[in-house]
């Protein structure tokens, strides 16, 4: 019936790759050219952040329905999965935003062990900090790497002025 909105949200995405592609091929050094790879770093970083807590929740979500699964002896439900696009606000408006596989699923991995505490909140930022670095300064070409995380990083720095033990869990999102 909606069967519109679904082509609409196809078009986005393309729009949005073939963006992220288009920049960071650019070899142009013009003011605008500049600005373009900084708001697209912001959007980068926006996604990096929205798919680290989309990794943290889905994993939550799954173990809640594996325990499930084992205590009525049903089917197990499939791993999570994540996505190479994420929908983030922009202005006023959302918008689609494209990251390659590489990043998109190494960012997931890490909110997945950082929710089964596998990881903690310094070793999760560091890990998705440094896959920023990579997008910032190898794939768009800017001086400055932007910080990724903020959320987590605010949390421990309140943490540790409270001196409150254990690990935190990331701000709620609606999962899709």
């Amino acid at each position: 019936m909606f069967s519109f909105l679904k082509d609409a949200d196809v078009d986005e995405k393309e729009q949005a790759q073939a963006l992220f592609e288009k920049i960071t091929a650019s070899k142009a050094d013009t003011r605008e050219a500049r600005s373009a790879r900084i708001r697209m770093g912001l959007l980068c970083r926006a996604h990096l952040d929205k798919t680290f807590i989309d990794g943290a929740q889905r994993t939550a979500v799954f173990f809640e329905k594996m325990a499930q699964a084992t205590i009525n002896n049903t089917e197990k439900p499939d791993k999570p999965e994540f996505s190479l696009f994420q929908q983030v606000k922009s202005g006023d408006k959302e918008i689609w935003v494209y990251l390659p596989e590489e990043y998109a699923q190494e960012t997931f991995n890490v909110g997945a062990l950082y929710q089964k505490t596998e990881v903690d909140a310094k070793t999760a930022i560091d890990r998705v900090q440094q896959i920023a670095d990579q997008i910032c300064l190898y794939e768009l070409k800017l001086d400055t790497p932007f910080e990724v995380l903020q959320f987590l990083r605010d949390e421990i720095s309140g943490k540790s002025a409270d001196s409150s033990p254990g690990a935190g869990t990331p701000p709620a999102q609606s999962a899709d």
